[in-house]
Parts: structure tokens; C-alpha cells; sequence
């Protein structure tokens, strides 16, 4: 049996992918709600594919508990946020779980942590915990880092076919884990050793971090002396070694937004490029915001109940609004006292912001500036109702005429 702990964006999703390979698999969470949600059927975000791989799972015998269970295989897929102030890894709920998963696991366990961590962090925060329990290392309990590699909008199909790195300072029981895995991951699976599969996830996405705020300041950079920043990307592309991305209104989600601060947090005299970055991403809510105010004293907007803000979640196509740029725009606004900007995202069906619109119709016929914060397909399949409104186009994925951009 293989007992997976979290049942968020990765650990449910992984759950129900060993359980259709034929595991005995039981998810465990703390949320009373979140187990009574998915015992009774029914999944609890929207992703692609989702909910054929959760009937199947439901077939094939999956449970959900807000127990721990005895058995020798577990999967730790818990949250682990930074602390804003000192950029570190905050392990508290990595090690609130391997502390339960000690509580009743069999002798021999093996532990497979798939919450991303700083690297040193399995032997800096999860290794003394197992060792204050009197547990010994390589005998009682072994521990795996296998780092989660997917996607919120392609979760189902990333499970399958992009590669994992395993790390494993034991080489057999690394071996015996790639073997687990193997059963649905269908692309080559790494064994390396723990602290080389800590910092080579959060190289990932620090290495896309880093990508994503050159576009972003190239497109402030453009703003500033009146040029335009996709016109100009577009040629640069067509060099054979040149690729830049397109700029956004910020960066969202739980990897790329929070993955670099960890190297900052442990390595603060090391990461200017990083830091900068980090910085230039960060920013760009604040380069949306300058940008609604120039629109606004240019067309004479007074009213702030005039603008309305499209898309809550941090990616399009998705109901994730972890780290959301348009919740870091909000926050922002709402440091300054400013309040009223309407918001509306077709995938976000529960009020979560003030003055959030649940129907699309009723969210345009009140504003005069739209403000596309996410590229959902929604919003390219309703153009013609837009087409007199003025619209400020971050993610420039509309093609009416005469909109602004970055």
C-alpha cells in the first residue's frame, strides 16, 4: 500500500495515477472538508483529464482518510512555503508529516518527499527530526526526495511523460523507488543522490524565473521610449540561438514565484542575478498598475468601478490562484487604500476578492477599461463582446484593434 500525504495540485494527482497503475493507495489530508469532497466523489480542482483518472482511481479501490496508515511506502506532497521576510524555506509542514508518518509507519518505511525544498534541506530539517526519534537512518526509515515536475493545465499528461529525478542516498532503495514510479511515468527516471535532486528543482524553475524577467524587463525598457516589445522579440527570435519569452503582468503559481527565493534565503551573497529577477517579476504588477493610470488620465477615467480586472488565477486555463499576479495587483491597490476595480475569472466560481463578478455579461456591461491579466481561452472566444470596450492587453492574446499592451 502506498500512502500519499497531501492531496493539493500534486499529491492528489499522484495518488490517483499509482492508484490506476493498480496500488493499493490510500491519500491522506488534514482538511475534514477536502476528504469528505473527494470520498464522495467528487474532485476538488479543475485539470484536464482529471476526472477520468479520478474514476478510475475511485474503481480501483482509492481511499480517503485524514489518517495516517501503516505501511512501508509514503509520499510527502505537503506545501512548503518561504518565509517573506528572511527568503527561507518554512519546513514546517514537511515536518509535521514525517513526525506523523513516524507515528505509525513499519519498520524499514521508505519516506519519498515530493515537496520541493531548498537544497540541504532534507538534511537540515527532516533528518534531525527522524534522528530526535530515536529512528535510525538507512534502517528504521529511509528517505527519497523524488521532486514534482508538472503543471497545473497538464498535470496528467506531464505525470506521464516528463522525466523524474530520484534522489536517494541509499542507491538500492533509489533504485526500488525509479522501479515504483516506473509503473506510470513513462520517460527516463534519474537516481542521483538527495541534494542534487534538491537543488536541481529549484534550478528549474529559477533558470525559468530568470528567462521570464529579461522578457519582462525588455517590455519596460520598450514602455519607456515608445517601442514595441513584441514586434521586437519576434525578430530577435528569428536568430537560430535566440529565444525570448513574452512578457506578462507578473509571475504566479507555486514554483517559479517561490522556488528562487530559497536560494536567495540560503545563499544571499551569491544570487544577484537571482535576486534581480526576482525583483523585476515581482515589479510588474506595479508596471500593470502604472499603466491602467496612464489609460485612465488619457481617457479621462475617474471612477476606479470603471476598471475591471479579467482572470484571478496565475495561469490561463486553470483554477490555481496561487500567487496570482492579479492578487499581488489587488494587494497592492489595497496597500494604497484604492478600492472598487472590479474582477472576474470564468474559473473561479466562489467569490475569493471584493468586488469580484460572477457572470461575465455583468462584469462588462459596468467597466470601461478592460484589463486581461490571463490569456484564458474564454476570453479569445468572447472577443466581439469586448470589441467596444477599451482594453489594456497584458498577455497580448487578443487581436481587436487599438488595444494598449505593456
Amino acid at each position: 500500500m502506498i500512502n500519499v500525504i497531501g492531496m493539493g495540485y500534486i499529491g492528489l494527482p499522484t495518488a490517483l495515477m499509482f492508484a490506476k497503475a493498480g496500488f493499493k493507495v490510500v491519500g491522506t489530508d488534514l482538511s475534514d472538508d477536502l476528504v469528505n469532497t473527494l470520498s464522495g466523489g467528487k474532485i476538488t480542482f479543475e485539470e484536464k483529464g482529471l476526472q477520468e483518472l479520478f474514476d478510475k482511481a475511485i474503481e480501483n479501490g482509492i481511499l480517503f482518510t485524514t489518517d495516517y496508515q501503516k505501511t512501508s511506502t509514503y509520499i510527502i506532497a505537503v506545501p512548503t512555503p518561504y518565509i517573506k521576510q528572511s527568503k527561507k524555506l518554512d519546513p514546517k509542514f514537511v515536518i509535521s508529516a514525517i513526525n506523523k508518518v513516524m507515528d505509525v509507519c513499519e519498520k524499514g518505511s521508505i519516506v519519498v518527499i515530493e515537496s520541493t525544498v531548498s537544497p540541504g534541506s532534507i538534511d537540515r530539517y527532516v533528518k534531525p527530526e527522524i534522528i530526535k526519534r530515536g529512528f535510525e537512518l538507512g534502517k528504521d526509515l529511509h528517505l527519497v526526495h523524488a521532486p514534482e515536475r508538472i503543471i497545473p493545465g497538464n498535470m496528467i499528461y506531464e505525470l506521464e511523460h516528463n522525466s523524474r529525478t530520484i534522489g536517494a542516498d541509499n542507491f538500492n532503495v533509489g533504485e526500488k523507488i525509479k522501479k515504483l514510479y516506473s509503473h506510470f511515468c513513462k520517460s527516463d527516471i534519474v537516481v542521483t543522490d538527495i541534494r542534487s535532486a534538491e537543488m536541481s528543482k529549484v534550478v528549474e524553475n529559477t533558470f525559468r524565473d530568470i528567462n521570464i524577467a529579461f522578457a519582462n524587463e525588455l517590455a519596460m525598457i520598450c514602455r519607456a521610449d515608445n517601442m514595441d516589445v513584441y514586434e521586437i522579440i519576434r525578430i530577435a527570435n528569428m536568430h537560430p540561438r535566440v529565444n525570448i519569452l513574452q512578457p506578462g503582468p507578473g509571475v504566479g503559481g507555486h514554483c517559479i514565484s517561490v522556488d528562487p527565493w530559497f536560494l536567495v534565503g540560503d545563499y544571499p551573497d551569491l544570487t544577484n542575478l537571482i535576486l534581480t529577477a526576482r525583483k523585476i517579476n515581482d515589479s510588474m504588477p506595479d508596471h500593470v498598475l502604472k499603466r491602467i493610470r496612464t489609460i485612465m488620465q488619457e481617457k479621462n477615467i475617474r471612477d476606479i468601478t470603471k476598471i475591471g480586472l479579467y482572470g484571478i488565477t496565475y495561469k490561463e486555463d486553470v483554477d490555481d490562484v496561487r500567487e496570482s499576479p492579479t492578487l499581488q495587483l489587488l494587494e497592492k491597490m489595497n496597500n494604497h487604500l484604492s478600492f472598487g476595480i472590479k474582477v472576474y475569472d470564468p474559473h473561479v466560481n466562489k467569490k475569493i476578492v471584493d468586488n469580484q463578478i460572477l457572470d461575465f455579461d455583468e462584469f462588462i456591461s459596468n467597466i470601461d477599461l478592460l484589463v486581461v491579466m490571463v490569456g484564458h481561452t474564454h476570453i479569445k472566444e468572447n472577443q466581439k463582446k469586448i470589441s467596444k470596450l477599451l482594453i489594456l492587453d497584458t498577455k497580448n492574446v487578443l487581436s481587436v484593434s487599438d488595444k494598449y499592451t505593456l
